[in-house]
């Protein structure tokens, strides 16, 4: 098996996400006062997304001799947020009245989208990573390791 150049910090989060993502639905059932669509947290905005590939841009520090790589990246971002936006918005259409198991199988839809988004996004951020210098690894192993930990403290 090949051993990917990704930073620890991608593998990490798409790893937590997806087992977040695929988290039983039995733990929701434990806080019947909010209705199930709203225990999902939404998909974000085209705004938000366009706001993180510029933030991320500028702390990368992506030259213009890796634009293409970036640009590549950047679209399966926005393609990204777009199929997770629609993912949900079929999901929320129909999930009041979804049976139990109805419900778990169209969570299982979300969260097989999610992993599939992230093995995307993970195979266009490598070709990116390799075209930067060794002073760019660092720094990106850092954002995304600063990600995480603001992830894992739920913030």
């Amino acid at each position: 098996m090949k051993r990917s150049n990704l930073p620890r910090a991608v593998l990490f989060s798409a790893t937590v996400a997806a087992a977040l993502w695929s988290a039983p639905t039995l733990l929701m059932a434990q806080t019947v006062a909010k209705p199930v669509a709203q225990q999902h947290p939404a998909p974000p905005s085209s705004a938000t997304v366009e706001q993180h590939i510029t933030q991320l841009h500028t702390q990368l520090g992506i030259t213009p001799a890796e634009q293409v790589q970036w640009d590549a990246f950047a679209q399966v971002m926005r393609d990204n947020a777009d199929q997770m936006s629609a993912a949900f918005s079929e999901r929320g259409s129909g999930v009041t009245n979804m049976s139990a198991l109805d419900n778990m199988q169209s969570y299982a839809r979300l969260a097989q989208v999610h992993a599939a988004n992230m093995q995307k996004l993970a195979s266009a951020f490598e070709p990116l990573y390799e075209s930067f210098s060794d002073q760019q690894k660092k720094r990106a192993d850092q954002v995304f390791q600063a990600s995480a930990r603001t992830s894992a403290r739920g913030s």
